[in-house]
């Protein structure tokens, strides 16, 4: 589903930001509020495995979220969030994100009470909802177009891990799933005209840079609205912890990751909606690269370094493909 265009206005920024969106699409800035909803996943609870992906720490890439074991209901979780921006002065709603592991992974009667509740927040203007594709349903598709009927005005939006569109790399990761369960994913949700968010990871063990530029063409072509760009961040307590100790493993430096998704973003259509250029490691949990710890620096950095070479989004995007 194709909901920017290449004229949108970016705010300055030389890449469609989700901020841009927002301010474009709402008249402000929204703020997200990570919810665990108690979920598991197929690669944690015996059905696919039972560790997780090679670089998933124990919190299922929910650290941030707001704990069930502290605030039981999803209400509660939202009022616990929108506690922590009572100094913003910018936006007054916010995006429900069930982030905590695969949020889709349950059934339909449960997601609807869930989804319903976050929705029904006055202050929520929507949910972003972050799963597997292969724990995605032609019968969960038509339950969150319920929702959307039943709530005029938000939005729904579903993010799913691809991580990388190379096999050899997906199995080394032990994702659980071929690309194809992702693209017929893709399809479905975009013909339901729910958005479609896609996480990569650059610096994946034994990938190079043409490896993370070929993940870029198929997101291109595949028809995702939005993507997140994530650092592989070596976590304690994960299986790449022990590849990184044993010395099996190298993060990337500063400076790759930066020219890293510089050419990214070159090569990424100018449709898509850029949701993150790198990512945050739990400072407790981060082994390497402590570099990243450094969300404000990282960033500057970054954007120095794109204007200083003249890129923006699209800049050598294959417009034949």
């Amino acid at each position: 589903m194709n909901i920017t265009n290449r004229t949108a206005d970016r705010h300055g920024k030389p890449y469609y930001s989700l901020d841009a969106y927002l301010k474009n699409t709402y008249g402000e800035k929204l703020y997200k509020i990570a919810i665990d909803a108690g979920f598991t996943c197929p690669n944690r609870d015996g059905t696919l495995g039972y560790g997780g992906c090679l670089f998933c720490s124990a919190g299922g890439s929910g650290d941030y979220a707001v704990k069930t074991a502290e605030h039981i209901s999803v209400r509660e979780q939202l009022a616990a969030g929108r506690a922590l921006f009572h100094h913003k002065r910018i936006g007054l709603r916010y995006i429900a994100y069930f982030q905590a592991y695969t949020n889709t992974y349950g059934p339909l009667p449960h997601l609807y009470t869930l989804y319903k509740e976050a929705l029904q927040e006055p202050t929520v203007a929507g949910i972003s909802i972050a799963t597997r594709p292969d724990c995605m349903s032609a019968g969960i598709v038509t339950m969150l177009t319920d929702l959307l009927v039943e709530f005029p005005g938000k939005f729904i939006w579903i993010e799913l891990g691809l991580q990388t569109i190379h096999e050899e790399t997906a199995d080394l990761i032990r994702r659980g799933y071929p690309l194809s369960v992702y693209d017929d994913c893709v399809s479905m949700l975009n013909q339901a005209h729910i958005p479609v968010v896609t996480h990569i990871i650059l610096g994946l063990p034994g990938e190079i840079r043409e490896h993370m530029l070929s993940t870029i063409d198929h997101l291109n072509r595949c028809g995702t609205w939005g993507v997140k760009l994530q650092l592989l961040h070596v976590l304690q307590g994960t299986d790449l912890a022990v590849l990184y100790t044993q010395g099996k493993y190298q993060p990337l430096t500063q400076d790759v990751y930066t020219n890293l998704v510089i050419d990214c973003l070159e090569h990424l259509s100018p449709d898509i909606v850029v949701h993150r250029l790198t990512g945050d490691g739990p400072r407790d949990l981060l082994l390497a690269p402590r570099w990243s710890l450094n969300k404000r620096g990282v960033l500057n950095t970054l954007h120095h370094a794109i204007k200083l070479r003249e890129a923006y989004q699209g800049r050598l995007y294959n417009h034949s493909l």
